[in-house]
């Protein structure tokens, strides 16, 4: 046998340790995702808006989870009226509908809020910048 076909040595290699990566200078807050989640579930909303003023994202997150909320209520409100009225128990069939369309439109905003990501809701978001 030569140099060629003899293996390796066995000899433990040492690893090099992977460096922490340098802070990236925002104020980004440990429990981020808490936060998130909390700007989407109604008047819950109300806690990072209040608590975390610093985070510019959470920030926004929950101006939009209360937008959403603001509208959700209204549109609740409109279609009891409309019930009250006798004319409009039809759209009182609609009332489910609207709530699942809403608890999706919730659950794909914190998602993408987890991801780092905004979900911008058309025709809402645009009156978070406006808090």
């Amino acid at each position: 046998m030569n140099d060629q076909d003899t293996p390796q040595s066995d000899a433990p290699q040492e690893e090099t340790p992977t460096p922490t990566p340098p802070p990236t200078g925002s104020s980004e807050s440990s429990n981020r995702g808490v936060m998130i989640v909390l700007s989407y579930l109604w008047i819950l909303a109300l806690i990072p808006l209040l608590v975390d003023k610093d985070d510019k994202e959470v920030q926004w997150h929950a101006k939009n989870g209360l937008v959403l909320t603001a509208a959700e209520f209204a549109l609740w409100l409109v279609f009891n009226l409309l019930a009250a009225t006798g004319i409009g128990c039809v759209f009182l069939i609609f009332l489910p509908i609207i709530f699942v369309v809403f608890a999706v439109i919730r659950v794909v905003a914190i998602v993408k809020g987890l991801k780092g990501e905004r979900f911008v809701i058309p025709g809402l978001s645009q009156y978070v910048d406006k808090f």
